[in-house]
């Protein structure tokens, strides 16, 4: 990522970690640095298979992004929501429900939570290529969009390739059997996300059990968060606990989407993860979160690969016959759409379900 001149922008400060004693989850850690050669991408590929099938979620360090240039992704997230009026930003609101696309803003109070309370949450969102005429921005944001460009390319080619090889080959698959399906520039969605958490009410708190974003899964195939101090990140173990993602400075947190789940006949399982009330000593704070949440091709039908003994060893977990599999497209349209839009149906204690595309799509809260 450029690191020459830079335009100015207001230094954005995330504050300091929580020094409260929380229930972390134990995540493992995968080192990008060892994948130079087949023998190291053969032994990283057991932990990140066994990572992905056990937690659905690892830390992704070794990628060569210097602390520099990761403060510099905090400020210019924040630049979307601080640096930008309320009237502009209402001038690039994303049609969200129609189009099935976030491209542009979702303002806050456009989900909702629980118990009449919206959601206090403002995100950006850009199409990774940027490409001139495919997208407008807010003003303060175009003097960025060369950096905006390379965090894309960053992301993309030196993370979620990477990932995506050692992935293939746990299922024991050709290395670049999910890559060949994440193409940069063909037809897809794939985003860079900015997002901003904005503290919230005692009586909105007291309504939703500290809920900020319902238990869910994402519906991508691999979402790459960056690190960043306020706690409030958490993931369902597989004992069904709730348990907190611990910051670690520089690293990035990779989790797997519905499509992965999918593309992989459940030998990877999108893991339920949600949003709640910080910690006592950052409960103040806004949160201000990077994101790149990949997709697969617009037109890739998620079915199960073929040819994994790793998959035909643990037995395919389908949610759908192949012929009526959704494409990526019609998949991330149908979740888009009715992401805090439709009435949910209570199951059990807790559970809410909607159906999508003829598969049963939850929520916990």
């Amino acid at each position: 990522m450029p690191t020459s001149t830079l335009p100015s922008i207001p230094r954005f400060d995330p504050g300091p970690p929580t020094t409260e004693n929380l229930e972390w989850a134990d995540l493992p850690v995968v080192e990008l640095s060892q994948t130079r050669t087949p023998e190291e991408r053969a032994a990283l590929a057991t932990v990140a298979r066994d990572a992905m099938r056990t937690f659905g979620f690892f830390y992704v360090v070794g990628h060569g992004c210097s602390p520099a240039q990761n403060e510099r992704i905090f400020d210019i997230a924040d630049v979307p929501f601080a640096q930008v009026p309320e009237e502009e930003k209402r001038g690039f609101v994303g049609d969200i429900k129609a189009t099935g696309s976030y491209r542009g803003y979702k303002l806050r109070e456009y989900w909702h939570i629980a118990n009449g309370v919206r959601d206090q949450l403002e995100h950006y969102n850009m199409h990774r290529s940027l490409a001139e005429g495919l997208q407008k921005h807010p003003k303060a944001l175009q003097p960025l969009i060369p950096e905006l460009r390379a965090f894309a390319e960053f992301n993309h080619y030196e993370v979620l390739h990477p990932v995506l090889r050692l992935l293939a080959l746990g299922m024991e698959l050709p290395e670049d059997t999910f890559v060949k399906i994440h193409g940069f520039d063909a037809p897809g969605e794939t985003y860079v996300r900015f997002m901003k958490y904005y503290p919230r009410s005692a009586a909105d708190d007291a309504a939703t059990a500290n809920v900020y974003l319902k238990g869910h899964t994402d519906f991508g195939t691999l979402t790459v968060l960056w690190s960043q101090p306020v706690s409030a990140l958490q993931i369902q173990t597989p004992d069904g606990r709730w348990k907190w993602v611990r910051h670690v400075p520089g690293a990035l947190v990779v989790n797997a989407g519905d499509a992965l789940e999918f593309l992989s006949g459940g030998f990877y399982r999108a893991t339920i993860h949600r949003v709640v009330r910080p910690p006592a000593d950052q409960a103040d704070r806004v949160r201000v979160g990077a994101f790149y949440f990949a997709m697969c091709d617009d037109g890739v039908r998620l079915e199960p690969v073929r040819g994994s003994a790793a998959l035909e060893r643990v037995g395919v977990a389908k949610r759908f016959e192949n012929e009526q599999a959704p494409t990526m497209e019609a998949w991330r349209r149908g979740r888009t759409s009715a992401y805090g839009q439709t009435e949910l149906v209570k199951r059990d204690a807790g559970v809410e379900e909607e159906v999508i595309n003829g598969v049963v799509v939850k929520h916990y809260n």
